[in-house]
């Protein structure tokens, strides 16, 4: 479904990504892991088209993307949950929600997909009219997963979801995840959290300083020793 090849992207004079590679196949959850200022975060914002490679390519359904714009990206499929959740706070609930079938390929399904997010997240449906600021921080990151899932991506980009949450409510986070899947969305997930993620994931990538090092299964990396002294200290 999502091919990255060769990927070389720059702030500036600053190269942060270098010759970065991956894929992700149709109703996977592919996992990009490591530490703050890996690279991944860049990685997702370039897919997403809002930073532009220097090199290399990124094909999505067989298709080139790397040279479209954020919005066209979005209409072929590809969301994008941000880092932060950008929600818009001043807003209701369902207005946040409404905003995210505003793509063309979702406007004629907009009451099919509202019913279908309620489903996933029946607290949502119970607080359509609340202001979206004046919920906490894990029924935010619900809404930011819901309203990306109304423009019905084929492929849904996580970029920390876990970060600045409870336990409990992380433990949440990764339970929606997995239901994603069963739902039949692909998911491409950037977290720290890496034993959580390498539990769900089907194959992850690590990255270190804006390169991949290390790829392979989820149930592969968790019993990693490099993964397990490095990052789950064991």
């Amino acid at each position: 479904m999502l091919k990255i090849k060769g990927l070389n992207v720059f702030y500036e004079k600053v190269q942060v990504l270098w010759d970065v590679s991956f894929n992700v196949k149709a109703g996977e959850v592919v996992t990009l892991l490591g530490s703050n200022g890996a690279g991944k975060s860049t990685t997702v914002k370039t897919i997403q088209g809002l930073l532009k490679p220097r090199s290399g390519s990124i094909r999505f359904t067989d298709k080139s993307i790397d040279g479209l714009p954020a919005y066209k990206i979005v209409g072929e499929g590809v969301a994008l949950v941000p880092e932060g959740r950008e929600i818009f706070p001043k807003m209701s609930v369902l207005e946040n929600l409404i905003l995210g079938a505003y793509v063309s390929r979702a406007k004629n399904l907009r009451e099919d997909n509202l019913d279908w997010v309620f489903n996933l997240f029946p607290k949502l449906e119970e607080r359509k009219k609340q202001l979206a600021g004046t919920m906490s921080g894990g029924e935010q990151q619900m809404l930011a997963i819901a309203r990306a899932l109304m423009s019905k991506p084929k492929l849904m980009m996580l970029d920390e979801p876990s970060l600045g949450l409870a336990p409990v409510i992380v433990l949440q986070v990764f339970e929606i995840i997995e239901k994603l899947k069963e739902e039949g969305v692909t998911v491409l997930l950037v977290e720290q959290n890496i034993h959580h993620a390498l539990e769900i994931s089907d194959r992850a990538y690590i990255m270190e300083k804006g390169r991949i090092i290390l790829e392979g299964e989820g149930s592969d990396l968790i019993n990693n020793h490099y993964v397990r002294e490095a990052y789950l200290g064991m």
